[in-house]
């Protein structure tokens, strides 16, 4: 181990930071959570993080703890009206819908699309194709277990 220097490593640009992290909504309820496992390790600015949970993080230091409050517009952004689809019933023939009901597309490229069942009736079905937590404000509790220079 390298001697610990009197200058405190603190979160920002060119840093690798070892966390522990738990996303949780409004109602209590946990979306996310490392406390239980393994903490996570990520370097700011590689995608790990969406941007607004990195700069929420930044001057905190190892053995800081916090609850950080995220808006939607740092996390997951506002639901977009254009990404709730109305398509023909016909094309869910077989299957038990219910609202609710995560459904999983695939596009021109094949890439998967997750839906979400929001009405449906015998002609047609919604479906929200917006991120399930796009326009909640979330609650990120963290505990830096470690910062690191890069």
């Amino acid at each position: 181990m390298a001697e610990p220097s009197n200058d405190i490593q603190r979160i920002g640009p060119d840093t690798q930071v070892t966390l522990h992290f738990a996303l949780k909504l409004d109602d209590g309820n946990v979306v996310d959570s490392t406390f239980d496992k393994q903490p996570a390790t990520f370097k700011v600015g590689d995608g790990n993080l969406l941007p607004g949970f990195e700069l929420a993080l930044y001057g905190l230091k190892a053995g800081d703890k916090r609850t950080l409050s995220i808006e939607p517009e740092q996390g997951f952004g506002q639901p977009n009206p254009q990404n709730v689809q109305v398509m023909p019933r016909d094309q869910f023939q077989g299957m038990d819908l219910s609202e609710g009901l995560l459904v999983i597309f695939n596009d021109a490229a094949k890439t998967e699309l997750p839906g979400v069942v929001k009405a449906f009736d015998e002609q047609q079905v919604t479906i929200d194709f917006n991120h399930p937590l796009a326009g909640k404000t979330l609650a990120f509790d963290v505990e830096i277990i470690d910062v690191r220079a890069l």
